[in-house]
């Protein structure tokens, strides 16, 4: 049997289980129609799987809300990333206790990243005994099934572990935004870096087809979005295991050729595999933001090794030297890990100075997390997090110049922007192309289009302008 037949037998299977749901949830809800709530903590992809989750909810007759006291369902979807996500996830379930006394009916489920780490699902059993639905990365597309079954039975469900190496295509999507939108190409990791938990949490790389992603992008647009961003561990690797052949270059020029006003943005690239080709591609079409997230990590070839980044300083300046040149007002951008175990001053001194080189527009920078389950949370580690935190400082600072200046040399000049969010009382939220916010003083109507704008003014992250 194929795998397309498998996956439409599977998803046939979830339409009966949540065709089912809609008389169950409406009775345990008291005749009315069902709330509910869905939290996402960590990334995009995050994000993206909730828009899933929240799908098959609607399909279910499920209204949604963001107020935990009316809510039916609360389904909060988990990061693995960083031991502060955590820490937070653990302690905002630990509040949900005194809804779930309250509203004995509640359902209280968690998924995502870390409920496909043993230690989070022991601790969830031991501590948690009010959660009643708990499922891992690999088990989204199975929703209906699992919270048919813990709510029928009374009986806490868990489903985690089970990466089978699919995509399951046509479950549905609740986008969270009109406008701007989240479209995965593909899943999972195969870099497997000594400090990062998500190839052990989402599996490995499966990409999906080109000719469907690109039908959905179609479909975005066709319905409004102006602007669309790819998402994967590492879109660099798109189509890697696919029979037919393309490539991350190739999906982003067709897509970038889709008919329509609309910006293409896309997250994350790997620096060993981000191509020439690709950057030639962003270069070519005006559609596809000037803007590349490239996270070089550390300055040390030491320690990048150590990383298993596999790639050293002079392959990430080559490769991020050659996109400055071929691309006007390129906007680069980067992750930073400071105090990774084993990491000198002197390493963390390289670090400075590449990105002083390289002048990067802002910085994800993070004090290193050990993560149970990989290689580096076993590698001596002799600094102290004091000492990281004073690295840190002294990291924010040199950014901090960098970025002032960047902003100052975009005042008296014309960008166009997408108009994003109300700050306050007439006052918007915008963003150029190379990913600076913007603030205008605009009325709310203007949400959701695009703008000419000149900069007025600019601070270290903000620029002010005026619509002309």
């Amino acid at each position: 049997m194929s795998e397309e037949k498998i996956t439409e037998q599977s998803l046939q299977i979830q339409e009966e289980y949540t065709d089912m749901l809609k008389d169950i949830l409406l009775i345990r809800a008291g005749g009315k129609q069902p709330k509910a709530m869905v939290r996402t903590y960590g990334c995009q992809q995050n994000v993206a799987d909730s828009e899933k989750i929240k799908g098959m909810l609607e399909k279910m007759d499920c209204g949604l809300t963001e107020n935990p006291e009316e809510a039916d369902i609360i389904i909060f979807n988990t990061c693995a990333v960083r031991e502060h996500a955590e820490d937070r996830v653990f302690g905002n379930v630990g509040a949900l206790k005194a809804y779930k006394r309250k509203k004995p009916s509640l359902l209280i489920g968690l998924c995502g990243c870390m409920m496909e780490q043993q230690h989070i699902a022991d601790r969830i059993r031991k501590s948690f005994p009010y959660v009643g639905l708990v499922f891992g990365t690999h088990a989204i597309h199975k929703f209906p099934e699992l919270l048919y079954h813990s709510v029928t039975t009374g009986k806490r469900t868990i489903e985690r572990g089970n990466d089978d190496g699919k995509i399951y295509e046509g479950l549905p999507i609740h986008r969270d935004g009109s406008f701007k939108g989240w479209l995965s190409i593909m899943y999972g990791c195969d870099n497997f870096c000594t400090y990062c938990i998500v190839p052990h949490v989402r599996g490995r790389e499966r990409s999906r087809k080109h000719s469907v992603i690109l039908n959905e992008a179609k479909s975005m647009i066709a319905a409004g979005y102006k602007e669309i961003t790819l998402l994967g561990q590492n879109v660099n690797s798109y189509g890697k295991g696919l029979e037919e052949k393309t490539n991350f270059a190739s999906l982003l020029r067709d897509t970038a050729n889709i008919e329509g006003d609309f910006w293409l943005r896309f997250m994350t690239s790997h620096p060993k595999d981000a191509s020439k080709e690709m950057i030639d591609i962003m270069a070519e079409n005006s559609k596809i933001c000037n803007h590349l997230h490239l996270p070089f990590q550390c300055g040390s070839d030491r320690v990048l090794k150590r990383m298993n980044r596999r790639y050293t300083v002079e392959k990430y300046l080559e490769i991020a030297n050659y996109a400055k040149s071929k691309i006007p007002d390129l906007s680069l951008t980067s992750d930073v890990i400071v105090g990774f175990p084993g990491e000198t001053y002197e390493d963390f001194q390289q670090t400075l100075e590449l990105i002083k080189e390289v002048e990067f527009t802002s910085l994800f920078t993070f004090i290193y997390s050990p993560r149970v389950g990989t290689p580096a949370a076993q590698f001596d580690d002799p600094y102290s997090h004091r000492e990281k935190a004073e690295w840190m400082g002294e990291l924010l600072k040199v950014q901090e110049k960098i970025a002032a200046k960047r902003c100052a040399g975009m005042v008296g000049k014309q960008y166009r922007v997408l108009v994003e969010e109300q700050a306050k009382e007439g006052v918007l939220n915008a963003r150029t192309q190379n990913n600076i916010v913007v603030e205008l003083k605009a009325p709310a109507e203007y949400i959701g289009t695009f703008q000419n704008v000149e900069i007025t003014e600019a601070r270290n992250w903000i620029l002010r302008g005026q619509i002309v």
